[in-house]
């Protein structure tokens, strides 16, 4: 990975996402913010002293990977090199078993915090998911709500960009959603 910290903005099926590097890996990447120059707002706002710059090689096959994966092309991403060094221990723990629902599959909060050992913690692994950093590598948009399915989604667009996104990758929603064992 390059040790020079940056962040561009690229073209995706949804609209224009952003990527952060550093020497670790993936700093952060920023679903569509409205328009090309909303996105780089933000990623400016979240990353105030990475320069904008052209994507290293390896920064650039994670961008072609994140649009296909927009396009409906499956890919886990998990082999993504992640820097969560600023990410708190219980959100590091959602946000793997949240990187481990393949694309397609969905489950619910209650599901994820079954998962953590802390069965009662759906609405705290919401709150995580709420403020996760990496979105899509870690695909928040396949957690659902028990009851109602597609519940809020921070990104912009809410709910309607996390119902794209699961049609996108055919995703089965409501009783027979295709949850995995």
């Amino acid at each position: 990975m390059t040790a020079v910290p940056g962040f561009c903005v690229f073209a995706t099926a949804i609209g224009w996402c952003g990527i952060a590097w550093n020497e670790i890996g993936v700093a952060g990447v920023q679903l569509p913010a409205g328009d090309e120059e909303g996105t780089r707002a933000c990623m400016r706002g979240r990353f105030p002293s990475a320069p904008e710059q052209p994507a290293p090689a390896p920064i650039q096959a994670v961008i072609a990977r994140i649009q296909a994966l927009l396009q409906g092309q499956p890919d886990a991403m998990l082999d993504v090199q992640l820097d969560m060094s600023g990410v708190q221990p219980f959100h590091q723990r959602v946000y793997e078993i949240t990187r481990a629902i393949p694309p397609g599959r969905t489950l619910t909060y209650g599901e994820v915090a079954a998962r953590l050992g802390e069965p009662g913690a759906a609405r705290a692994v919401g709150q995580a998911l709420g403020h996760n950093p990496f979105a899509p590598v870690v695909p928040c948009h396949r957690v659902l709500a028990a009851r109602s399915g597609a519940d809020g989604f921070s990104a912009e667009g809410g709910v309607a960009t996390k119902l794209r996104m699961l049609q996108i990758e055919n995703a089965q929603m409501g009783p027979d959603r295709g949850l995995f064992d």
